[in-house]
């Protein structure tokens, strides 16, 4: 029966995975909704007794599969994307996290402070499994998935060995303030030490080891595996919820060094976490007990609202002050911090535990706190996070810069205010470094070769543009750009004006340096307060071209939509589908295909776009 039970699990959580991914929608949710139709609430089939004493350690391995490939996936570079955010939202973020769910929770629930600090500690987390998912339908910037990635694997961290400090000094023991933090800092160091001496055996074991040639991918597959078990069965033996930890970081720095058969590895993590996921995901949704979560009433709903539109957006307004995020951005990680298993996991083992301590009402309060939080936060979060992120406009497809140089660089700057998704090639180590120290994403190597553009991740991008002082390196990059990788908008800077005819025989939009100079000294001279203006867009004033697509619009003249053009804002060009470019009148009537050059205050021009130019 157990073995049909397990098979039904992890055929509803594939098939859960399958229709996300064709709808678009994030699978958690799928996963949720498969859980609870097979579990007691609805068809009875899992019940808490279905899989007796095992489920907790079932439960801590699969997590710990899910945190080591999230560590893996974590990359150094991803960290230096939004090092301050980070550090924030992972260290002061997390603390106000716990102390305000924990004050909200004593406060709407009229419980003891112990419990509001447990509650507090499990809802630290978010996690790779409900943040993996939705980075997987919602394209944002890098550094805004950046923030979530990290957050995501640290905080599960975090929030596993908290809680389990709080049960055992607060709730169990009577230890204070100082034995609390204390006995964090001890296993977080445990977790984080046997994480590294395993990462570094297997380290030693791929590269010094003398394995098969032929078997050599199949072994490190497999040599990966043992290694997963191992950390979080070698930590959990020292002291009890610090595998995680140690999983998480045994992933980390593996991830981070040169690994032989490193793309096998990544296959196989990324197949076997799908598996893991859906397994779990799907077991604890079936566990859900409603009356639970019913039993809170009114409270629960203020507690939801207290931890979604309270501390979450304080939070992360608090860490993303002085970064380059936009102000849209800052909502779409407000809007986006679903929980996930940790809380899940670890609430069904200490609900268990608090009934056995005689606090059967604080087991109840709890769970169904914990579970409708989840609840809550997938549905209104994880399920509506391509919704969110359409509405709030920060999935622009990336923007690739080839030379990071002081061209390029300028460049970068000046798309990231426009809200770009920026990221630069270049083969020179200082000036991957200087990028990196302006807080650029970089690829360091060559961008005229076809295996850099890849690892830049040139098939999802809608632009290439090559900023070298090299003309040879310029044209061969717009080549692999057109021509090998169907690059939408490939521009490149033209060092020497005898080369334009090159580039232009291409197709390429090319952009003469001398000219480009000698144009921008012409309006300095010419046109003083047009290039002061100019020299201020993506800050207070903003020029931005786009295709009418709202419907309504077309055949109407300028004057008649006139009232449709925000105050700070004007239509400065009109561009036919045939090519004709005009200044406009109000007697000029909008065409199919027609586009047009908004002019004006940054904010009255984005008004302006999403009138003209909605959203499907």
């Amino acid at each position: 029966m157990l073995i049909a039970v397990v098979a039904l699990i992890l055929a509803l959580g594939v098939a859960s995975r399958v229709i996300a991914d064709r709808v678009g929608i994030p699978s958690v949710l799928f996963l949720i909704i498969a859980g609870i139709a097979i579990g007691p609430e609805v068809l009875g089939i899992v019940t808490r007794d279905t899989f007796g004493g095992g489920l907790s350690a079932m439960v801590g391995v699969s997590v710990a599969i899910i945190l080591f490939e999230g560590g893996y996936h974590l990359h150094r570079h991803k960290l230096r994307d939004s090092p301050t955010a980070l550090l924030r939202l992972t260290t002061i973020g997390a603390l106000i996290t716990w102390l305000g769910t924990a004050v909200a929770v004593v406060y709407f629930l009229e419980t003891s402070l112990e419990v509001g600090l447990l509650v507090g500690a499990l809802l630290i987390a978010t996690g790779p499994t409900v943040i993996g998912p939705i980075l997987q339908v919602v394209t944002v910037r890098d550094h805004v998935a950046a923030v979530l990635e990290g957050e995501g694997v640290i905080n599960d961290v975090t929030a596993a060995i908290l809680v389990v400090v709080v049960f055992e000094v607060l709730i169990v023991g009577s230890g204070g303030v100082f034995h609390l933090f204390g006995d964090f800092a001890i296993r977080l160091a445990i977790g984080l030490g046997v994480g590294l001496l395993v990462a570094a055996a297997v380290w030693l074991l791929l590269t010094r080891g003398r394995l098969a040639p032929g078997d050599a991918p199949l072994h490190s597959r497999l040599i990966v595996l043992a290694a997963v078990v191992v950390a979080y069965g070698g930590a959990e033996l020292v002291a009890s919820e610090t595998g995680i930890a140690a999983a998480a970081m045994a992933g980390f720095a593996l991830g981070n060094v040169d690994l032989p058969h490193h793309e096998d590895v990544i296959d196989f993590l990324d197949d076997l976490s799908v598996v893991v996921l859906s397994f779990v995901f799907v077991a604890l949704a079936a566990l859900i007990d409603f009356s639970d979560i019913l039993a809170l009433g009114v409270a629960g709903v203020a507690i939801v609202i207290a931890i979604t539109l309270i501390l979450r957006p304080a939070v992360i307004y608090l860490s993303t002050t002085h970064e380059r995020f936009t102000r849209n951005e800052r909502l779409f990680l407000s809007a986006v911090g679903p929980r996930g298993i940790i809380p899940a996991s670890v609430a069904t083992l200490f609900a268990v535990e608090l009934q056995a301590l005689g606090r059967p009402q604080e087991a109840q309060l709890l769970a169904g706190t914990v579970f409708l939080i989840i609840f809550a936060t997938v549905i209104l979060q994880a399920g509506l996070a391509p919704q969110i992120a359409r509405a709030l406009n920060v999935s622009p497809m990336r923007t690739l810069i080839i030379g990071a140089g002081r061209v390029g660089l300028s460049l970068a700057e000046r798309l990231e205010a426009d809200g770009e998704n920026v990221l630069l090639v270049d083969s020179d180590p200082d000036a991957v470094h200087a990028a990196r120290k302006r807080g650029f994403r970089v690829v360091e190597g060559d961008g005229s070769t076809a295996a850099t553009l890849k690892e830049a991740g040139i098939e999802n991008t809608k632009t290439v543009i090559a900023t070298t002082p090299d003309d040879d390196v310029n044209l061969l990059v717009c080549q692999l750009a057109q021509t090998t990788f169907d690059t939408e908008t490939v521009a490149s800077r033209v060092n020497h004006p005898d080369n334009m005819d090159a580039f232009e025989a291409l197709g390429v939009q090319a952009i003469d340096l001398s000219m480009a100079t000698a144009w921008s000294l012409e309006n300095v001279l010419e046109r003083p307060s047009l290039s002061a203006w100019m020299n201020e867009l993506g800050r207070t004033g903003d020029v931005q071209e786009i295709e009418v697509t709202a419907t309504d619009l077309v055949g109407h003249s300028i004057a008649e939509v006139n009232a449709e053009i925000p105050d700070g804002c004007i239509v400065g060009l009109l561009t036919h589908k045939e090519g004709d470019t005009e200044v406009p009148t109000g007697d000029h009537e909008l065409r199919p295909g027609d586009r047009v050059t908004f002019l004006g205050q940054s904010g009255a021009v984005e008004q302006a776009i999403k009138r003209f130019h909605p959203h499907d």
